[in-house]
């Protein structure tokens, strides 16, 4: 088929203005998760997988003008719904199970990763809103923490998918040493589990490289994991209150970050109520769907030129990123 075939849209099919766009984002996500699966890989994130399938899209031309506002659509509306609907898959209890010394680990790593990041940035030379959702994706939870704070940081599409890049690329490195090191360091379990959950970047990664290490570990870096992700609200929120007050201090305004409300309200409502394990299972499977199409929409909207132009340098922050909250969790699991 022509690149330009894809331009000739059927009728039925663009009735409303959001179905092409929405249409393309799901079939990209449908193809992601379908891919993942074949391959049985249990570090590749369909995320990252929409991703790249939606950027080949895009820089082959094959994206038709028609699919825009849908594109908008999912990027803005679905991605905000799906991060309140992360609430159903996090508790109070799952906090209280990580322990004081536990959760003051998760916290500092998290808080020093994402100050460091940003210093580090200013040092090198990588633009602000880069730099920024660099430190969110490696000091919280990867590719969910780039695109939802992206929402306040208000970066371009190329700034979303370099930060992703990065914090897939050393994500990834983690999950492929941290099991040999922590054999190596002779780490326990427990202390493994929780080195693992408060240092590496997605979740699928902890997950990865915890178990790699027994059922005892991976329990322990999935609960550690989740209660790290459990912190995004707290940091959306931060930085929506910084980004207000640029944009009043510029004249503009910043836009309030209420999905990060709603976000806290469901972990409340889920720590309150029991749901049914058949519900948790079919929020969690579409919220990771609604969050695939997001990535998909987004490297529907990023071009690859824009993106080579942005150097080597915010990479070389991401690795700085890396090599600091790895050590500095190491050091205070050590501690504790």
């Amino acid at each position: 088929m022509r690149p330009q075939t894809l331009n000739a849209i059927p009728r039925s099919w663009a009735a409303h203005p959001l179905v092409p766009g929405l249409g393309l984002s799901f079939v990209l996500a449908l193809a992601a998760l379908g891919l993942q699966r074949a391959l049985g890989v249990a570090g590749l994130s369909p995320l990252v997988l929409a991703m790249v399938g939606g950027m080949a899209l895009r820089n082959l031309g094959w994206v038709p003008v028609a699919a825009q506002p849908g594109i908008q659509f999912t990027l803005k509306r679905i991605l905000r719904a799906a991060i309140v609907l992360l609430g159903f898959q996090l508790t109070l209890t799952q906090l209280a199970a990580v322990g004081g010394r536990g959760v003051a680990v998760i916290v500092v790593t998290l808080g020093a990763t994402f100050v460091f990041t940003k210093a580090m940035g200013r040092v090198i030379g990588v633009e602000r809103r880069l730099a920024e959702l660099i430190a969110a994706g490696t000091s919280v939870c990867g590719a969910s923490a780039v695109i939802a704070c992206n929402t306040v940081t208000r970066g371009s599409d190329e700034d979303v998918a370099y930060a992703i890049a990065c914090v897939t690329v050393f994500g990834s490195l983690s999950m492929l040493l941290f099991p040999g090191l922590g054999g190596m360091l002779d780490l326990g379990a427990t202390r493994y589990g929780l080195w693992a959950g408060a240092t590496i970047h997605e979740v699928a990664q902890v997950v990865a490289a915890a178990f790699a290490r027994g059922e005892l570990a991976g329990q322990a870096g999935t609960v550690a994991k989740l209660s790290r992700v459990m912190l995004l609200a707290p940091l959306i929120l931060s930085l929506g209150a910084l980004a207000t007050r640029r944009g009043s201090a510029a004249g503009g305004r910043a836009p309030m970050p209420w999905f990060a409300f709603g976000f806290i309200a469901v972990v409340l409502l889920n720590s309150v109520i029991a749901f049914p394990p058949e519900w948790q299972a079919r929020i969690a499977t579409g919220t990771a769907f609604m969050l695939t199409m997001a990535l998909a929409a987004m490297g529907l909207e990023t071009d690859l030129r824009r993106l080579r132009h942005k150097g080597l340098r915010p990479l070389a922050l991401g690795a700085l990123a890396w090599v600091f909250i790895s050590a500095l969790g190491l050091g205070l699991v050590q501690l504790v």
